[in-house]
Order: C-alpha cells, then structure tokens, then sequence
C-alpha cells in the first residue's frame, strides 16, 4: 500500500509482517503530540499482523497553534482516506509536569479523535499504562524497552524510527491484543453454553 509523503508528514517505510494470534482488524495508532503525531498501522489476518505503515506528521512550533491543530486534522484526515482503518487507537494524555507541553497533546489528542469521527472511523483511546502493559508486560516499561519489545513483536530487526511511530506502533499492538482478548473470551464463553 504506498502512502503518498505529504509535506507535513516524515517519510515513512513499510514494515514487514509480524507474528501474532489476534483478529482480523486493520488499526491505526496514534501518539499524539502538537510538533510530532506519530502514527502506526497494522493489519490482523489469523495468525499474523502485517505492519502496513509508521511514520510522524510534524507541525511548525512557530505557526499558532489553531493553524498547527488544521494542520495535522488536514494530515490525520489524509491519512485515514488513504489507509480506510477500521478503527484508530490514540493514546490517552498523561498529564505531566509542564504544562504547556500537556496542553499541546491534549489539543493533538482532540484533533486525532475528531478526525477519526469525522471519517466514520471508530476510536478508543488507552492509558500509556495498559500500552506499557500490554506490550511489554511491565506498566512503568520505560521507552527503550517499549521500543525494543514493538520491534521484537513486530519481527523488525531494529526498533521503527523516529521514537513516536514506534509509540503509535505500541498503541496499534494494544488495541489488537487488547481486542484479540475481548473476542477470545467470548468464544470460550460461548463455547461453554
């Protein structure tokens, strides 16, 4: 699937396919922030996960900040009609010390919820706890090991560049192993009547 580089978005490489038992379910991750958004694209089949694309769309810090906000919608939005996933999966803000910074991830969090409704596409959010949890096992894993435990998931040799699109990657592998579990535990119930 070629993603066309707009020029707000970071070029992006394809990633090959992952290992995995989880559903049928195309996801696009998002980390959410007002200079980079990454994002992560997977796609499910049985019993393995093909990574589609990742990369970071980056806005100019010296624009105001409603422009940064159209800006990446623009982008979001873009990209949404080109990948058509089925549902986007964005990380919940965590409200850290600096308070500029959470503000600007907030607003770039609301942006990356709207563009999904406006396309039609569901969108669920997750803490930076579960993702950690789910991903690595460890909810207060920190990045590098993130880092290195999404390449490991996803069969890649090297952890994805930049750091973002390997946290949208990580908010991707939530979703689908978070849903994978929902359906497995109504088929076991199901399969107990």
């Amino acid at each position: 699937m070629g993603l066309r580089a707009g020029p707000d978005w970071e070029k992006y490489r394809a990633l090959p396919p992952a290992v995995g038992k989880i559903e049928h379910m195309f996801v696009l991750g998002v980390d959410p922030g007002l200079t980079a958004t990454g994002f992560g694209a997977l796609r499910s089949a049985g019993a393995g996960v093909e990574s589609v694309a990742a990369g970071v769309i980056r806005t100019d810090p010296a624009l105001p900040t409603s422009r940064r906000l159209l800006e990446l919608y623009n982008d979001l939005t873009g990209l949404l009609a080109e990948l058509r996933p089925e549902v986007v999966a964005v990380e919940q803000v965590f409200v850290n010390r600096n308070l500029v910074t959470a503000t600007g991830v907030v607003q770039a969090a609301g942006t990356a919820l709207l563009a999904a409704a406006a396309a039609g596409v569901d969108a669920v959010e997750y803490s930076p706890s579960a993702i950690k949890a789910v991903v690595t096992g460890d909810g207060t894993a920190g990045k590098s090991q993130m880092q290195r435990m999404v390449a490991r998931r996803l069969g890649l040799a090297v952890p994805p560049r930049p750091a973002d699109a390997a946290d949208a990657l990580a908010v991707a592998l939530c979703h689908l192993q978070h849903t994978a579990g929902r359906w497995g535990r109504l088929a076991m119930a199901q399969a107990a009547r």
